[in-house]
C-alpha cells in the first residue's frame, strides 16, 4: 500500500504452512544438499556442519540453531522460524523467500550476495551483518537492533525498519528505492552512508541533522 510521501510500503505476503509432518531430526540426518519440506520441527540444530545448498521449504521451525555452520548457497523458501540462533552466521549467496524469522540473534552474519524476498525480522538482535551485493526485495525489520549493516553495492526496494534500532549502516553504490525509515529509532546512529536516497521524518531529521551536516562536510559552529 502507498503511502502519502511515496513510499510504498514492503508487500508480505507469507502464509504459514500446513499439513506438515513432525520431525524430530538427529545426528547426521541432514546432509550437504539435502532439502528439508513439509515439516514441523522442534530444535534443528545445525551448529558447526557442512551444509552448502541446503533447501528448506514449507516448514516450521521452533528454534535453529546454526552457529559456525556452512550455509553457502541456503534456499529458506514459504517458511517460518520462531528462534535462530546464530553467533556466526555463514549464509553467504543464501536466498530467501517468503520467510518470518520470529526471534533470536545474529551476531555476526555473512549474507552477501544473498537475495531476500518477502522477508520479516521480527525482535532479533544483529550484530555486524555483510549484505554487500545483496539484494533485499519486500523486507520488514520490526522491532529489531542492528549495529551494523554493510550494504555496499546492494539493492533495497520496499524496505521497512519499524520500531527498531540502528547504530550503523555504511556502503558505496547502494541502490534505494522506497526505503522506509520513518518507524526506526534513529537516537544513537553513527552512521548512515548507507541509506542515502531513504525516507526519514521530519522530527528524525531534527535528530539526525548534526551527523547529516558531517557526512557532507559541513562545521556546525
Amino acid at each position: 500500500m502507498a503511502r502519502s510521501s511515496g513510499t510504498d510500503a514492503p508487500r508480505i505476503t507469507l502464509t504459514e504452512p500446513v499439513d506438515l509432518q513432525d520431525w524430530v531430526p538427529g545426528p547426521g540426518d541432514v546432509l550437504t544438499g539435502d532439502r528439508i519440506e513439509g515439516k514441523c520441527i522442534g530444535v534443528l540444530d545445525l551448529t558447526g556442519e557442512r551444509l552448502p545448498d541446503l533447501e528448506i521449504e514449507e516448514c516450521v521451525i521452533d528454534t535453529l540453531r546454526g552457529d559456525g555452520a556452512d550455509f553457502r548457497g541456503l534456499r529458506v523458501h514459504d517458511s517460518i522460524i520462531d528462534t535462530l540462533d546464530a553467533p556466526v552466521l555463514r549464509a553467504s549467496s543464501s536466498s530467501w523467500r517468503e520467510v518470518r524469522v520470529s526471534g533470536g540473534r545474529i551476531g555476526s552474519g555473512e549474507l552477501y550476495d544473498s537475495g531476500l524476498n518477502g522477508v520479516e525480522f521480527v525482535g532479533m538482535k544483529f550484530g555486524f551483518v555483510n549484505l554487500r551485493g545483496s539484494t533485499l526485495t519486500d523486507v520488514v525489520f520490526r522491532d529489531c537492533v542492528i549495529d551494523e549493516l554493510d550494504i555496499a553495492d546492494a539493492k533495497l526496494l520496499r524496505v521497512s525498519f519499524e520500531g527498531s534500532s540502528i547504530r550503523d549502516a555504511e556502503g558505496s553504490n547502494t541502490r534505494i528505492d522506497h526505503v522506509d525509515l520513518r518507524g526506526a529509532d534513529l537516537d544513537r546512529v553513527e552512521r548512515l552512508e548507507g541509506f542515502r536516497g531513504a525516507t526519514i521524518g521530519a522530527d528524525q531529521l531534527y535528530t539526525l541533522a548534526p551527523l547529516l551536516a558531517a557526512q557532507a562536510g559541513y562545521r556546525v559552529d
